[in-house]
Order: C-alpha cells, then sequence, then structure tokens
C-alpha cells in the first residue's frame, strides 16, 4: 500500500475537516500529489494539487474549492493534507489522494498524470 488516507467522516455544512494522506514507501517529496473527490453516479474529478519539492510546491485548485480548501504537504512526515473550511452538501464525496513522480499540475488540466491512487475517504455533509 503506498497510499492511506484518513480524516473524512459526517460533518454539517459550514463545519471543517482535514483529511490526511501518508505515503509509507515512496519517496513522497520526489512526488507531485492531489486530491480528487467522486461523487456518487459522477467522474472522478481533481480538486487540489501541490508540487514536488523540486520545483518548489506550488498549489492549484479548482474553482469550486479556491478559498475554501487548503492543499498542504509535510515532507518530513510524508504526509499530505486536505484542509476542507465551510464545506457545503456538494462536497459530498468519496476523496482520492493521488501521487505522480516529479508531475506536473495546472489549473486548466489538473494532475497530468497518476502513479498511485488511494483507497479513498468518504466525507459526507449534511445540510
Amino acid at each position: 500500500v503506498r497510499l492511506v488516507e484518513s480524516g473524512g467522516g459526517l460533518v454539517q455544512a459550514g463545519d471543517s475537516l482535514t483529511l490526511s494522506c501518508i505515503s509509507p514507501v515512496l519517496a513522497f517529496s520526489d512526488y507531485t500529489m492531489g486530491w480528487f473527490r467522486q461523487a456518487p453516479g459522477k467522474e472522478r474529478m481533481f480538486v487540489a494539487g501541490i508540487r514536488w519539492a523540486g520545483t518548489g510546491g506550488g498549489t492549484v485548485y479548482v474553482d469550486s474549492v479556491k478559498g475554501r480548501f487548503t492543499i498542504s504537504r509535510d515532507n518530513a512526515k510524508n504526509t499530505l493534507y486536505l484542509h476542507l473550511n465551510k464545506v457545503e452538501p456538494e462536497d459530498t464525496a468519496v476523496y482520492y489522494c493521488a501521487a505522480d513522480f516529479r508531475g506536473s499540475i495546472s489549473a486548466a488540466r489538473g494532475m497530468y498524470d497518476v502513479d498511485y491512487w488511494g483507497q479513498g475517504t468518504q466525507v459526507s455533509v449534511s445540510s
């Protein structure tokens, strides 16, 4: 298992929570990391990404979460985070962690490739 997510749960609209993704075996700092989500009956979609250490660790977000979600990483702990603030019922989905070795991300395309996926963690937001 290369990526393990945690932190999901049932919350109310307006609440906050933080998802974590730990990578016990990858050379974490060499991977561009991202979060995707898949709502019931919909395709898996890119949410946020953070570049690998060699490119400065810049971040990218989709417009629907910009200003509410924050992606961050702790390379010393091999851990990726997604802080969800002011959640909405539309944020209900399974959230997946993804890793791409020295990969690229952009606002237009999201993560260009994914080498590894986590198993997902459910976030449910009640109104």
